[in-house]
């Protein structure tokens, strides 16, 4: 067997935190499905974890501060990297996780080199760049899709497409890891998790507005308790540096979200995945993304989707207040969030609805479904007996 054939596999290309997140368990589940596979990675430490031969980390949380001209250079290098390296390799499939302007050349160059290719997090078309669905149709065999409507969407345009459910969604909670991790959180009502992103220009822009939020809501609820989540140690330091002073009542903590989340009475977040968190445990939330004034004027041009908010993109309709771009002050949001704090008929609503929106995710498997459908595009079958993946 010549080194070629014994180094054929499966490459999977990530470049940011959440990438890594999203291509881990699908690596875990491809490896138990067809061991005699190589799996090799463009990404980070959770994919390396799964099982992936990590030829470079392009995933680090640093990454996310660079400039935008410095980041377009650092893709040029890795995509000349990639190129040289699939040189000597016999690369079955090129599996390219969400950053579509970092894939896409990468895309180009394998398909050229005759190499399949899948998409995970299906390219957000729909909302804005529909021009680029020609390159998508050119660049790809088969875009595995985390909302609901994506399928249909891709697939009117000649474009395989399949919806496998999205990880953040289907997957298991721990009722004693969250008894557990809200154990030491502060007291008080109503109580409120502040999600200002994972990323440190979500934070730069967002976090000085939701402390003024919570500040003006202090004034009308006086036992008001609010936990800032900070999704490590860097970004806590970043949190502190930005607010200077902390209004009484708001405490910041390094953790994962769930129990914050299993803590509050309702959530305030900056858009993103993290709204899906919110969504898996059914609490009234508000999302936020602070733009510049030019920006929020231009996205009112760029973006075609009527709504920015997931949770309201997957129900087709406005059911989370949104302020997604958002230019404005305090007042408005404040006056999204009173009435949910004060009625708790209005609250129980907000939840049923997003109990609605999990329905549509009913019995998906992500990670089992992106695994089968990434074999069977390469003709693989599988060698074991498969079992249930767990999601995460």
């Amino acid at each position: 067997m010549s080194e070629h054939s014994q180094s054929a596999g499966i490459l999977f290309t990530a470049f940011e935190p959440s990438g890594d997140a999203h291509a881990a368990p699908v690596i875990a589940e491809l490896l138990h499905r067809a061991p005699h596979l190589r799996v090799y990675a463009w990404g980070g430490v959770k994919m390396q974890s799964a099982g992936a031969t990590l030829v470079q980390q392009t995933c680090e949380n640093a990454a996310m501060g660079l400039s935008a001209l410095k980041k377009i250079r650092a893709v040029k290098r890795e995509v000349k990297a990639i190129s040289r390296w699939s040189k000597q390799y016999r690369v079955m499939a090129h599996v390219a996780v969400d950053s579509p302007a970092a894939n896409f050349p990468i895309c180009k160059v394998m398909k050229k080199r005759g190499t399949k290719i899948v998409h995970l997090v299906a390219p957000q078309m729909w909302a804005w760049g529909s021009w680029r669905v020609r390159k998508l149709r050119r660049l790809t065999d088969l875009v595995l899709c985390l909302l609901p409507f994506e399928e249909q969407w891709f697939t009117s345009r000649g474009i395989e497409a399949k919806f496998i459910g999205h990880p953040r969604i289907n997957r298991p909670l721990d009722k004693e890891k969250l008894i557990e991790g809200m154990h030491g959180l502060p007291s008080g009502s109503p109580r409120i998790a502040v999600l200002p992103g994972s990323r440190p220009q979500e934070i730069t822009a967002n976090i000085r507005l939701l402390a003024n939020v919570f500040t003006e809501l202090q004034g009308r609820h006086h036992s008001l308790s609010g936990v800032i989540v900070a999704a490590n140690n860097d970004l806590a330091a970043l949190v502190r540096k930005r607010l200077k002073m902390f209004p009484t009542g708001l405490h910041l903590v390094s953790t994962d979200v769930d129990p914050v989340i299993a803590w509050a009475d309702m959530c305030m977040a900056v858009s993103g995945t993290v709204t899906l968190d919110i969504t898996r445990q059914r609490k009234p939330m508000v999302g936020i993304y602070k733009t510049s004034l030019l920006a929020y004027l231009f996205s009112k041009v760029l973006l075609r989707s009527r709504y920015r908010l997931l949770p309201n993109i997957i129900a087709e309709q406005e059911i989370v207040p949104e302020f997604v771009p958002y230019a404005g002050g305090a007042m408005p949001i404040v006056q999204a969030v009173t009435p949910i704090l004060r009625d708790s008929k209005k609250a129980a609503v907000l939840s049923q609805q997003l109990g609605r929106v999990l329905t549509r995710y009913t019995n998906k498997k992500p990670a089992i479904e992106a695994a089968k459908l990434i074999l069977a595009t390469i003709g693989e079958t599988e060698r074991v007996r498969p079992q249930v993946a767990v999601e995460g």
